[in-house]
């Protein structure tokens, strides 16, 4: 909301004494410039898709609620983005839809540790940009708070991350799968498959 972002900016100002907030290239922050950011990484991922380069996006964050977000998301799957989200509370996005969403998957993953971690992937063609994050993917954080996102351009702790992120979607042992219907499903290690605990990994 544009006046809310003015108002913010005044208030700002008035606080600390300052003129006009600097430009900030490299960080994207709410209620400013992360929510555009995240639809215009959303976007590039659905035209690379469309163009049949590589694409996908794995997100990780306590909710998922904000509207044009989840809409940018859909039109991602249609055009055969795979996304994978990691969810450990609130999700209004629905997976697994015919034409809709049939290429997202949405999963929790509830274990000793209350996790707060939000961390967005986006394959970029084949040049990944990975993210660590305050905010989770909510109209609260997005449009009204103060919230920071910050890129991770050190390569070994990119490919950490990310593996650690795969770890997350291989969990067979305290991850719960959403389905069309709204309701969890317990992952179970198939027959013979050894049991994964990302919680228990990481610790």
């Amino acid at each position: 909301n544009k006046d809310i972002t003015e108002d913010i900016h005044k208030v700002f100002q008035q606080l600390t004494g300052m003129g006009k907030a600097l430009s900030i290239k490299k960080i994207y922050h709410a209620p400013f410039t992360l929510h555009k950011s995240l639809l215009a990484l959303i976007a590039k991922e659905t035209e690379n898709a469309a163009n049949g380069k590589p694409a996908r996006i794995i997100v990780k964050v306590n909710s998922l609620t904000e509207p044009k977000i989840i809409k940018a998301l859909y039109q991602a799957s249609q055009a055969g983005v795979e996304i994978d989200c990691i969810v450990r509370g609130m999700c209004r996005l629905v997976p697994g839809i015919p034409g809709v969403s049939e290429n997202i998957r949405v999963r929790s993953i509830i274990g000793r540790f209350l996790e707060h971690t939000r961390v967005y992937y986006f394959e970029n063609n084949g040049a990944p940009k990975i993210f660590g994050a305050s905010a989770d993917w909510m109209e609260r954080n997005l449009l009204n708070r103060v919230e920071t996102c910050f890129p991770i351009d050190n390569e070994k702790w990119a490919k950490r991350m990310k593996a650690d992120l795969e770890l997350y979607l291989t969990d067979n042992c305290q991850s719960w799968i959403l389905q069309r219907d709204g309701s969890y499903i317990k992952s179970e290690p198939k027959k013979g498959a050894e049991k994964i605990s990302a919680q228990q990994v990481l610790l």
